[in-house]
């Protein structure tokens, strides 16, 4: 024999797509939304980008550096985490807030877990919940889009008005569409994210299942919910987080099931879940709460849905 056979442990198949490739991918599909909420909301959502991905990524060279890890900060991990941290903030947080925020998403949800792929929730998530609950009026202060920020006058979004049953005070379809609406810096245009969610489908970084059960889930229960409301259910679907979430959140790698039968599963729940916290709950966003919820279950979702190998005989009871 010419060649040799040679044994080694698996995985035995390699692919030269790696975690670099892949959060470049990510980061390039967040561009739309950055563009889109430095134009809705003027120079201070870049300020608020750049303080929290400066922070995670110097927290997560940090951290590795005191644990004598070999550092990660090239993967490109810390970049995405602070750019999606920074997407679920008002353009009018202190910097304080993005700050203490990519701390906890690095340093405690993401490096005390032993980094990346080993998070059981998604660190950005994680932060938004906790600084949510730290800071309630800095999170839920929303202003007004267009005039590049220059209007300083606070207002309800449009979840708000939702839960308030303020209907008429909502804007148009093509507002909401476009991003010309109150409200953190990367959900509200979902035209931005939805070009993303294209070029990360294309590029095969994402399946498509997870944001469309998620996103038709939401349609379909606020739909019902709503007394049969079309008008309803697309102001459900376009305002808030539900898209963004949807595509980059819930979409994470880590943290979402491997198999298809889990990723339906997943999905289905993380939209029930949504629609059960608007329409009964005092809050009128649930996106970051049932994503979360959801992380913490899926190995229960994967031990349930994990494919028998072929030949497998059933054991007898």
């Amino acid at each position: 024999m010419d060649g040799k056979l040679i044994v080694s442990s698996s995985p035995h198949i390699s692919s030269p797509v790696k975690t670099k490739n892949i959060m470049l991918d990510v980061i390039i599909a967040l561009i739309p939304s950055l563009i889109a909420s430095i134009y809705f909301f003027g120079p201070r959502a870049a300020v608020v980008v750049i303080a929290s991905v400066a922070t995670c990524v110097i927290a997560e060279y940090i951290c590795r550096k005191v644990m004598k890890c070999e550092q990660t900060i090239g993967d490109l991990s810390a970049v995405v985490t602070g750019i999606l941290l920074a997407f679920n903030l008002p353009s009018s947080v202190p910097i304080y807030v993005p700050i203490i925020g990519g701390l906890v998403a690095i340093v405690m949800v993401k490096q005390m877990f032993g980094g990346l792929g080993q998070n059981f929730v998604n660190p950005a998530l994680l932060a938004r919940i906790i600084l949510m609950n730290s800071f309630p009026v800095l999170m839920t202060t929303w202003y007004p889009s267009g005039n590049f920020g220059a209007d300083t006058t606070a207002m309800a979004s449009p979840l708000a008005n939702i839960a308030a049953g303020n209907v008429d005070a909502l804007p148009s379809y093509w507002d909401m569409f476009i991003g010309n609406i109150p409200g953190c810096l990367g959900e509200t245009s979902a035209l931005a994210l939805l070009l993303g969610a294209i070029y990360m489908v294309v590029r095969k970084v994402i399946s498509p299942v997870i944001p469309l059960i998620y996103i038709g889930t939401v349609f379909v229960f606020t739909f019902l919910f709503g007394g049969f409301n079309l008008t309803y259910s697309l102001s459900e679907i376009c305002a808030g987080g539900l898209i963004f979430g949807a595509i980059f959140m819930a979409t994470d790698y880590v943290t979402s099931p491997l198999t298809n039968k889990g990723k339906f599963i997943y999905a289905l729940c993380c939209g029930i879940i949504t629609c059960l916290i608007r329409v009964f709950a005092s809050l009128p966003e649930g996106v970051s709460y049932s994503i979360v919820l959801m992380n913490i279950i899926v190995p229960l979702i994967e031990r349930a849905t994990v494919p028998k190998p072929f030949g497998t005989v059933k054991e007898a009871k």
